[in-house]
């Protein structure tokens, strides 16, 4: 079940009102932004941004979580956010082509590594290393065509698989070519591939979701993708008809700032999260 969560009691009477004048321009200086965010991290460094740097720069942060990847795009085209913050372009391309979107963003704010993590067997993994892998493991992989490439490219790089082209961006498992352990992959929601890990012999996991499961890229998994020249930035996101928004390039500011980046270095000191600026 699809699902959004307000941070700052949000009511319905109030939801109402920003899907009516959703077209409006807020400007800089006391104005109001609802933005749209995956719980973690970008509502919580959306919270930081709120609570010790907006209200200097003479904006206000209405903060609504979402737990799935389809809500905050289609409340951002109904009016009913005027910004939302939790994808990357390859994601953000995909649905601008599928659903006609008329969306434009920012640069990168943060990266979430993607990482294999291995199967549980009484709350323990099953395994230490990707060598340890049985012939025929079943692999937990997003059904999100746009991170369905991402994911694979983590097992190309570890020798586990071959794709007949590891730069195809829509790359899907079934243009997997060498797989000397047979693994069979296993099509799931994203949300729901952590809380699966007890099925499967391992799976690959978005940071955001890994991050929410109380797992670390860097020290529970198996692999874990470099954040080096990492093309999957995550960005704040916004109607084309806002494009110049003082109160929007503000917000963008502010999430790009010297602070922020020390916010996320210090709350996620083992590189779970890294900054993309």
């Amino acid at each position: 079940m699809r699902k959004a969560i307000s941070t700052t009691a949000l009511s319905v009477a109030a939801a109402l009102a920003l899907t009516a004048c959703g077209s409006e321009e807020p400007a800089a200086g006391d104005a109001t932004l609802s933005v749209g965010a995956s719980i973690t991290p970008h509502a919580e460094i959306l919270k930081f941004v709120q609570e010790e740097l907006a209200p200097k720069a003479g904006i206000e942060l209405e903060i609504v979580e979402y737990e799935d990847y389809v809500l905050p795009n289609e409340n951002l085209a109904d009016g009913t956010l005027h910004a939302n913050y939790f994808q990357h372009k390859p994601y953000f391309d995909a649905q601008v082509a599928e659903r006609g979107y008329e969306f434009g963003h920012f640069p990168g704010v943060h990266i979430e590594p993607y990482a294999l993590y291995s199967g549980r067997e009484g709350g323990k993994p099953r395994y230490t290393s990707t060598k340890d892998l049985p012939d025929g493991a079943v692999i937990g992989i997003t059904n999100d065509p746009s991170n369905q490439a991402r994911a694979l490219n983590l097992l190309v790089k570890d020798g586990l698989i071959t794709l007949k082209d590891p730069a195809d961006p829509a790359a899907s498992v079934l243009d997997v070519q060498d797989n000397p352990k047979g693994l069979r992959f296993q099509e799931a929601d994203p949300a729901s591939l952590a809380r699966t890990l007890e099925d499967v012999d391992a799976a690959i996991i978005n940071g955001n979701y890994a991050l929410e499961a109380d797992l670390s890229a860097t020290n529970d998994s198996l692999l874990v993708e470099s954040g080096q020249d990492n093309p999957y930035a995550n960005f704040l996101a916004y109607r084309k008809s806002d494009e110049g928004n003082a109160a929007l390039t503000t917000l963008d500011r502010l999430l790009r700032s010297p602070e922020v980046r020390g916010f996320i270095q210090q709350r996620w000191p083992n590189g779970e999260v890294l900054p993309a600026f």
